[in-house]
């Protein structure tokens, strides 16, 4: 009789654990205009990343950004921001974003919100593994320009 009510609680837990798992929809653009803008609007910024383009990364920052890295701490000063990025990374590291991943929410008035995945690969540690970490990026939209104003950057 034991073993009985053990597996109807077995039962009834998986049952109410995988209704929970359903409630998580599955990403589909509200946008797909929005979407496919955001998404070449991280390409133009990562491709200025992996090829140390200064001049462009300068451009897509806000004034006010503010960069939020889980190892490096908040950084608010874009032309500190823009330092350290060609001193550490320019040469060395590159990104590759992992197709797929990014999904795009507008934000009324202000612009829109990019989550996705991707890895870096650091040229100084040609055998370190590279594992695919979260990004979010806070763009906001002036007429037909975007500017990128937060970032959390996760490892």
């Amino acid at each position: 009789m034991i073993k009985f009510f053990l597996f109807i609680i077995a039962l009834l837990m998986s049952f109410f654990s995988s209704a929970q798992v359903n409630e998580i929809q599955k990403y589909k653009p509200s946008d797909i205009k929005l979407h496919n803008e955001i998404v070449k609007m991280d390409a133009k910024y990562f491709n200025a990343y992996n090829t140390c383009d200064m001049q462009t990364q300068a451009d897509l920052y806000d004034e006010n950004i503010e960069f939020f890295h889980d190892k490096g701490g908040l950084a608010t000063d874009k032309k500190e921001l823009l330092k350290a990025l060609k001193e550490n990374i320019c040469n060395k590291v590159t990104r590759t974003l992992i197709k797929g991943s990014i999904e795009v929410y507008p934000i009324k008035d202000y612009g829109a919100i990019e989550i996705g995945y991707h890895k870096f690969f650091n040229k100084e540690e040609p055998n370190a593994k590279s594992i695919p970490s979260k990004f979010i990026v806070v763009w906001k939209k002036n007429k037909n320009d975007w500017k990128i104003t937060k970032v959390i950057s996760l490892h």
